[in-house]
């Protein structure tokens, strides 16, 4: 749950109190890599207006961020930095913060874009331990370097509280809604979010599977069932989970969640029961008890 903004964060200047203050200069900010994460998230920086500066990790990440006319890092902007995001593989998390420890000012922040991976990703070192580390993961799927950040969620974690102020504003430049995850329960928050994104593509691929079986093939298939997704998360947004669901469960209607089920190839046929237990759990208290026990029986079959 979306947690309300923390109490720390600055206070607007009051009106007519004498001159009116300018606002501090946005942190300076260093990306460890240009990749997916590492593009998306340096397009919305450099068109938020915050100070860039880009440190890729190849020959080829190089070539792409000089034709995108980003500036490259120097030594001197990774002891300047504010703000070091390591968008690199989730693996290599420890060992680039450890190539990097000497070359960044005592307080430069590290912060990983891992959705999975808690603070200690960084590493034990004492003196990465000592440094304040976060993490800032965009809920997004992120398929491409130039995909938009804009409109979806970020989820922050922070080892010094004192940090959230600037991540929210980071957050809200790249107009992000801004969530907290308790560093506990992180595998936890990104399974749900994995569920969101990548299963749901596995999903569609599941219903493309039965949309062949009908002899429809995937181009078609796509282009009838992409749309139709988008009607469902509409219907979601608009009226929330339970009223949003639609459907023979949602209807209680046996006869065709049988039909399915005997039409449907064993792998769909499985993911199929699974959804559908799920969907049942949603709409149970609107459906009769002799309906709702004859369509849990048929999906545990």
């Amino acid at each position: 749950m979306a947690r309300t903004r923390p109490k720390s964060r600055p206070k607007k200047a009051t009106a007519g109190a004498g001159r009116r203050r300018r606002p501090p200069s946005p942190p300076r900010v260093v990306i460890v890599g240009f990749g997916r994460a590492g593009g998306s998230l340096a397009w919305g920086i450099r068109k938020a207006g915050w100070p860039l500066t880009l440190f890729p990790r190849s020959g080829e990440s190089v070539r792409r961020a000089v034709q995108a006319g980003f500036q490259l890092a120097e030594h001197e902007d990774l002891r300047a930095a504010d703000l070091c995001f390591l968008t690199v593989p989730d693996t290599a998390i420890g060992r680039v913060t450890a190539d990097l420890k000497d070359d960044l000012g005592p307080k430069t922040v590290l912060l990983h874009c891992a959705g999975a991976l808690d603070l200690s990703a960084f590493g034990t070192d004492p003196d990465t331990v000592r440094r304040t580390r976060a993490s800032f993961h965009p809920l997004v799927a992120i398929s491409d370097p130039q995909d938009e950040l804009a409109g979806h969620a970020v989820a922050l974690a922070a080892s010094d509280r004192e940090l959230l102020p600037t991540l929210w504003e980071l957050a809200l430049a790249l107009r992000l809604r801004p969530i907290e995850v308790p560093e506990a329960r992180r595998s936890t928050y990104h399974a749900g979010a994995v569920m969101s994104a990548g299963l749901l593509v596995a999903l569609a691929s599941a219903a493309a599977a039965a949309f062949e079986e009908a002899g429809i093939y995937e181009d078609a298939a796509l282009g009838a069932l992409l749309p139709l997704m988008r009607s469902a998360i509409r219907g979601v947004e608009r009226r929330g989970l339970a009223r949003g669901l639609t459907g023979p469960v949602a209807r209680g209607d046996v006869s065709v969640v049988q039909s399915h089920l005997s039409g449907l190839p064993a792998e769909a046929s499985d993911v199929y029961r699974v959804l559908s237990l799920r969907s049942l759990a949603l709409v149970k208290d609107r459906l009769p008890a002799e309906t709702r026990n004859a369509l849990e029986r048929l999906l545990k079959g």
